[in-house]
């Protein structure tokens, strides 16, 4: 038997994304959303960054056919382990969402049941994939609460939405997506809702599940200074398309000047400005 170093492990393709487009219908408009995008997912933390309407959350809910139906995919392939997303039924997508990949939103406040206590929420998320008793259930939340770090979990199982911070809304949450033990995650901007100290506590927590599961992570942010400390590639995108793939710990040497403009852009403790510069965008990186 061989076994896969971590490199190589990173480097097996779990999600296989080549040339995405979406497009939204209304009426006789049609509106191209994302372009031509391509990437492939091993078990690593990719990074998918760009300013507000750039395409991110868009790739990120087509992989999961959430979009309405009068969104049009297309795409040469669109393959996740030996699922062909492109032709998989309804029936068949809701066996993949939640059990084998599953999408961490932005906010936990519009995601939870307002009137159903979370550790049910959370139950109920697992019971969907497992015929089990709601007893093992329970246990299974109660196991989880404890790997998301969240404390006292039998207290927090019976609390609502309401009563809970920011900070463990959001552990709440990844640990609602990752209880059915998912092969690939996509976190859509998971800690823009949360302040610094917590946010780091998120990430950290988020970074040693990923490690521990050997999940495949993808990362929806604005924040680029984020995603260079967290994650191993970016994705770079503008009006719906890449405009630059680059290794995380390379992006001080990014070459497309959109690139260059979104770093450039960032306050820097050691070298203070009067005033950031104002990105001058060019028409022509619409076309990539």
């Amino acid at each position: 038997m061989t076994f896969l170093t971590p490199e190589q492990n990173k480097s097996v393709p779990l999600l296989e994304v080549d040339d995405l487009r979406v497009s939204f219908v209304n009426g006789k408009q049609v509106t191209d959303a994302v372009r031509g995008v391509s990437f492939s997912l091993g078990k690593e933390k990719l990074a998918i960054v760009g300013e507000s309407g750039s395409g991110k959350s868009t790739v990120g809910r087509a992989l999961l056919k959430l979009h309405p139906a009068s969104a049009q995919i297309h795409a040469n392939r669109l393959r996740f382990a030996e699922v062909d997303l492109l032709k998989a039924s309804e029936a068949h997508m809701r066996e993949v969402r939640g059990k084998r990949m599953s999408m961490i939103m932005q906010d936990p406040k519009y995601s939870l049941n307002p009137v159903v206590c979370v550790g049910d929420q959370v139950a109920e998320a697992y019971l969907a994939h497992h015929k089990v008793s709601r007893q093992e259930a329970r246990e299974r939340v109660l196991a989880m609460f404890d790997v998301v770090r969240i404390r006292q979990p039998q207290r927090v199982y019976h609390l609502y939405p309401h009563e809970v911070s920011g900070g463990q809304g959001q552990r709440i949450m990844i640990a609602m997506m990752l209880i059915t033990r998912p092969e690939m995650v996509i976190a859509d901007e998971p800690t823009s809702a949360l302040d610094v100290s917590v946010r780091l506590q998120v990430l950290a927590m988020l970074d040693d599940l990923v490690q521990e599961r050997g999940l495949g992570l993808i990362f929806i942010s604005h924040d680029i200074n984020l995603v260079r400390s967290f994650c191993d590639r970016v994705l770079v995108m503008y009006a719906g398309r890449v405009v630059e793939s680059i290794a995380a710990c390379d992006l001080d040497q990014a070459q497309h000047p959109y690139t260059r403009g979104l770093l450039n852009a960032l306050p820097d403790i050691g070298n203070r400005r009067d005033r950031l510069p104002v990105m001058v965008r060019d028409p022509a990186w619409m076309n990539g």
